[in-house]
């Protein structure tokens, strides 16, 4: 179920009400920082507890944040009250961390992707259905300004047929990288490279602006890293969405500089252009743009600006009957396009 495009996630923060108090971190890495900013940002919500299984990363965050550090999901509960857990661990860990926490009644905001693999992602699409506390998967870069002005125009249906899009993630990485953290080289682990740990955002927002895949025709390549990794750097991929619209994607980690995401539509009034931003040329001479917002605190750039925007919006709907609308079941569509991808290529 798609969002309404309502501005409940984006109005001043004095305005809506947030039912969320007490939150805790689960995985102290690299992302998990900004997940704190968030907690720390939003009023009236506490950040009570951090969980790692690393004793080094429990002391780095107790030093960081000031609050106690646990191994274990029990272990925190057992210890504090909270509501919601923010799961930022490695690929592999996010199943059975968000298994745990939902069993247990807690909420659980969890970073992409939704699992390493397609049978463990299904174990948590099947057990949010019965929850009875919510889920929601971090696909931020929905609540992008250009994200969000593309599927009001999209819906408004002003832009007329599709008559093809084109994507592309050109980034770099070193071999440093993949050292630092072996598991982003590790397939078991990571349950891929380049597709499941960078293009991901983009390939959700292809299918959410396209509407869902029905076929995928690509290829992924070592091109930079095969010496270090078990894990693609280099994708290239031409979905089939049910309209029958296709879209191009290309994605790799072997560029000298990082360039900005891109993704373009070619439609029947416009021609449409996501780049830090959104840029609307229509057939007639008229130009739109929508200006991105940006980042007022940590993070790197990639990572958008819209994390405390969906992290808001989680905590202010926990009370709604109906699920979070970026939950496990929206979250398997990106998951599925690359595991495809892999499988077409031989991957």
């Amino acid at each position: 179920m798609g969002w309404d495009g309502s501005t409940r996630a984006v109005r001043g923060s004095n305005v809506i009400p947030m039912p969320i108090s007490r939150a805790a971190i689960i995985g102290w890495g690299d992302v998990a920082g900004v997940h704190a900013q968030a907690i720390t940002d939003i009023e009236g919500t506490d950040l009570v507890g951090v969980v790692d299984t690393d004793p080094d990363r429990r002391s780095a965050a107790v030093a960081d944040l000031g609050v106690p550090a646990f191994e274990s999901v029990d272990e925190l509960v057992d210890a504090v009250e909270v509501d919601v857990v923010h799961v930022t661990t490695p690929h592999d860990q996010h199943v059975p961390v968000s298994l745990a926490a939902l069993a247990l009644g807690v909420h659980v905001i969890q970073e992409k992707p939704l699992a390493a693999s397609l049978t463990d992602a299904q174990r948590l699409v099947d057990a949010a259905a019965t929850a009875r506390a919510k889920i929601g998967i971090c696909y931020q870069n929905r609540y992008n300004v250009s994200s969000q002005e593309l599927r009001r125009l999209l819906g408004s249906g002003r832009l007329g047929a599709i008559r093809g899009a084109y994507a592309s993630v050109v980034w770099t990485r070193s071999a440093d990288y993949y050292a630092a953290k072996p598991w982003r080289g590790s397939r078991a682990r990571a349950g891929g490279g380049l597709l499941i740990n960078q293009a991901i955002h983009t390939l959700d927002l292809v299918q959410w602006f396209l509407g869902d895949v029905v076929d995928v025709k690509g290829h992924v390549a070592q091109n930079k890293f095969g010496d270090i990794t078990e894990v693609e750097d280099t994708a290239e991929m031409l979905f089939t969405h049910a309209s029958g619209v296709q879209s191009s994607v290309y994605a790799t980690l072997t560029a000298p500089q990082h360039r900005p995401v891109e993704i373009e539509l070619d439609c029947e009034h416009a021609y449409v252009s996501l780049r830090n931003g959104l840029t609307v040329a229509w057939a007639d001479g008229r130009v739109e743009t929508f200006e991105e917002r940006r980042a007022t605190s940590g993070g790197r750039s990639y990572w958008g600006v819209s994390h405390e925007l969906l992290i808001r919006d989680f905590y202010a709907r926990v009370d709604d009957p109906e699920p979070f609308w970026i939950g496990p079941a929206e979250a398997m569509k990106s998951l599925q396009m690359l595991k495809r991808t892999y499988e077409v290529s031989g991957f």
